[in-house]
């Protein structure tokens, strides 16, 4: 797997990959850093999209215990990647890298509304192109959407940053026994119910076949992505 093979990629990060050392919010460095990883991408020659997620911000199944309804729950989460939409296109802005934002929530003030043919267009410009609030509906996570958008962008590969270094048999945070995946298949993946990632977007992948690379978010930046992918540092879903 090189750059040769792999062309468009689709990023999903997560909310937290912004905070930096904080524990919550948006932080200059953890912006700059992530931003100086997406950059480092685009200039290996890959077009670059990504997804960001909110949970720095805003988790909507908190406001549970709350009482509140999931719709208006689910819209405050997707509000909260816009925020860090905007937050990492002007750290990509400041060190040089051209970048788009487009919405499932129409923000005009703010943010281009999504539209499939120029998220296209503007990949084929060499501008990184930032998806925000989900997909615009209630119920779906970050995962499904940027495996929609994966999928309308005819993305080569589904890029997730995560706390782990690849998908186990079970959670490697509270098991030592867990055995880790160099290689799995989507089948196996929802066979299994493994949480690395929702059902819906495996399945989605699945059927659009766009192989998922799982790796280590603190890997972001510290080798080419080429590098990553060639060696395999994570695990890949594939048929």
């Amino acid at each position: 797997m090189t750059k040769k093979l792999y062309k468009r990629l689709l990023l999903k990060i997560s909310g937290e990959s912004l905070m930096g050392s904080q524990k919550f919010g948006i932080a200059q460095e953890g912006c700059l850093r992530m931003a100086t990883a997406i950059k480092g991408m685009h200039d290996e020659g890959f077009e670059v999209a990504l997804v960001v997620g909110g949970g720095n911000i805003f988790r909507g199944v908190s406001l549970k215990e709350l009482g509140m309804a999931r719709t208006p729950a689910d819209h405050m989460g997707m509000l909260s990647t816009l925020i860090n939409g905007i937050a990492l296109q002007q750290a990509l802005l400041s060190i040089g890298c051209d970048a788009k934002i487009m919405s499932a929530l129409e923000c005009p003030k703010v943010a281009d509304a999504y539209n499939w043919q120029r998220a296209v267009e503007t990949l084929e410009k060499r501008s990184v192109l930032i998806f925000v609030g989900g997909t615009g509906n209630p119920y779906f996570t970050t995962d499904t959407a940027a495996a929609l958008r994966a999928s309308e962008i005819h993305a080569d590969v589904f890029i997730k940053a995560t706390k782990v270094d690849g998908i186990y048999n079970k959670d490697p945070l509270k098991h030592t026994d867990a055995i880790k995946y160099p290689q799995i298949s989507y089948a196996q993946v929802l066979a299994e119910k493994l949480e690395v990632m929702d059902a819906t977007s495996i399945a989605l992948c699945m059927n659009n076949k766009i192989p998922v690379f799982v790796f280590n978010m603190q890997l972001l930046g510290t080798q080419p992505m080429a590098q990553l992918l060639a060696k395999n540092q994570g695990t890949l879903v594939h048929d």
